[in-house]
């Protein structure tokens, strides 16, 4: 059983929030929930355009960070040449607050729910996560039809977007 541990946020997506680690780190997911990449792993490989999570560091363990691709903090926009497919397969965070794909308690997105739970928390909004990462997989199905495996560069916005979702993309 895992130690509860009480995780107080101020950055500068958001103040004043906090909340508690319930399962032990990387553990305990939802069973039909199985990434293939750590949130340290993705960050490492490239993903966002090495704009995502520079400013809430304290919040997450430090190793995640040690070869993490980013641009240096008082950089404005992404650079493609950080992801791992050197491609752009993200929407804008506005784009995503259109769509109503962003909640009040992750305000960063589904990579900043991914970060929380693999820490151990758990949420009333888990269930609708896990969902989009699931149907992420249509991805994985035509990378399969239309590519040859190995080939890197056959879909490679599809394979980045992947990444975003920690499906490891470089596999198929």
């Amino acid at each position: 059983m895992a130690i509860k541990r009480l995780i107080k946020v101020n950055d500068k997506m958001q103040k004043g929030y906090s909340y508690q680690l319930t399962a032990p780190t990387g553990k305990n997911f939802q069973e039909d929930f199985k990434p293939d990449l750590t949130p340290a792993q993705m960050l490492k490989l490239g993903v966002f355009g090495g704009r995502y999570l520079r400013d809430c560091q304290k919040e997450f363990p430090s190793n995640w960070f040690f070869e993490a691709k980013f641009l240096p903090l008082g950089m404005s926009g992404h650079n493609v040449q950080l992801n791992y497919f050197k491609v752009e397969a993200s929407l804008s965070l506005q784009e995503w607050q259109r769509k109503d794909w962003i909640h009040p308690q992750d305000p960063r997105g589904w990579f900043q729910w991914y970060c929380r739970y693999y820490l151990g928390r758990r949420s009333e909004d888990d269930a609708r996560q896990i969902k989009r990462w699931r149907m992420m997989r249509r991805h994985i199905a035509q990378i399969k039809k239309n590519c040859e495996v190995g080939d890197k560069l056959c879909r490679a916005k599809q394979r980045q977007a992947l990444l975003h979702w920690a499906y490891d993309s470089r596999k198929f």
